[in-house]
């Protein structure tokens, strides 16, 4: 016969307790912590207006009225965070502290696990935000460790967007952004003038023209599913050494509504402070040898591991009249090797809220607006 000793008492106590707290307990605070996620989203990003009705068949209120996004002379600020469509609480907590609600909320989703999400996008829209992805043709979660193996996923090589594999997967994306009643922005594959993603010319043996071609024929196929509401920014990095030339990878202005461009102070080889001018001024120059159209700094962001983010903040807001074709700021309002988020102190917040302030950053965004496509 079995002894119940007072060890196995314990064991037996402690097992009930747990299998008590997994059912019970444990989705009961989980349930618990998303209402309250959910009602802080609620309180700093209130609904501020009815979204155009969506899906097949359906067509915007044509008594609505329309302005253009942004008007001359403003500038939208948005943001990007690490949780996307997932999870709206950053962005919640970003309204709140800095008192300015984005206009843009940019999310990225993956070719392997994302699929078209009207309902969460519907949020985004619900909530004063336009909805831009950036969308990345590859497996995030397969990403390697070494910088030079990043771009290495041959499933994702830009032939096989061009020839056509991934087409299901794109037409089911243009369907879905077709079925929605206001602008949506696609950022397709960014970045491509480096090496670190699988999209890029100089990774994963894709050849020169490969990228123009992928573009296009991405571009094609939400033409032909109607998706005219699609905004396509076309959003290089900022130009480095040994960076492939923009003019080699620019689809061309029939194929792009707004140019972008990626850049931060504290990233490689931008360790030592430098200004927001001194960042952008000569990318922003090579573009405008190619296009006029309007630009959006797509990921911006600094580093604080000199206490000097908020004095790099006060100066992106100053040099901001001084790039009259930029038309939007992105903010990386989240963390990937660098705490990039403007929350991470008291001064970098208030130097923020001074800078956002400004009346030509103030311009709400509605979903009946028309996204401005020339300067």
């Amino acid at each position: 016969m079995t002894r119940f000793t007072a060890a196995k008492a314990l064991v037996a106590v402690f097992a009930v307790l747990l299998t008590g707290y997994a059912f019970v307990v444990g989705p009961h605070l989980a349930g618990e912590q998303q209402r309250r996620r959910a009602a802080a989203v609620d309180a700093a990003l209130p609904p501020t207006a009815d979204i155009p009705s969506s899906g097949p068949g359906t067509a915007a209120d044509d008594d609505a009225p329309r302005g253009t996004f942004p008007d001359r002379g403003e500038v939208f600020v948005g943001i990007m965070t690490g949780e996307g469509l997932h999870d709206l609480s950053e962005a919640a907590d970003f309204a709140r502290r800095t008192g300015h609600r984005p206009q843009v909320y940019q999310f990225a989703q993956d070719w392997a696990h994302d699929r078209f999400d009207a309902e969460r996008i519907d949020d985004v829209a619900r909530r004063g935000m336009m909805p831009v992805v950036a969308w990345e043709p590859w497996d995030h979660r397969e990403e390697a460790e070494e910088p030079q193996l990043r771009g290495e996923q041959p499933d994702y090589r830009l032939s096989r967007i061009a020839d056509g594999v991934f087409d299901a997967y794109i037409r089911a994306w243009a369907e879905g952004v077709a079925s929605l009643d206001y602008p949506v922005g696609i950022r397709f594959a960014h970045e491509m003038n480096g090496y670190w993603y699988p999209w890029c010319e100089q990774s994963n043996n894709n050849r020169p023209g490969d990228y123009v071609r992928a573009w296009r024929h991405v571009h094609r196929i939400f033409e032909r599913a109607g998706a005219d509401n699609a905004v396509w920014v076309w959003s290089p990095n900022v130009h480095y050494a040994n960076a492939t030339p923009y003019e080699r990878l620019y689809p061309g202005d029939a194929y792009v509504d707004w140019v972008g461009l990626s850049g931060y102070y504290g990233t490689v080889g931008k360790e030592n402070y430098q200004s927001f001018d001194r960042i952008f001024s000569a990318s922003e120059a090579r573009l405008r040898r190619l296009t006029d159209k309007p630009l959006v700094i797509t990921e911006v962001a600094a580093t604080d591991a000199a206490g000097r983010k908020a004095e790099w903040i006060t100066g992106m807001f100053r040099s901001l009249p001084r790039h009259p074709g930029v038309i939007g700021v992105v903010w990386y309002q989240a963390v990937r090797e660098i705490d990039w988020r403007v929350t991470t102190s008291r001064d970098s917040v208030a130097a923020f809220a001074r800078g956002v302030s400004a009346p030509r950053h103030r311009v709400p965004w509605s979903p009946y607006d028309e996204p401005r496509r020339r300067l």
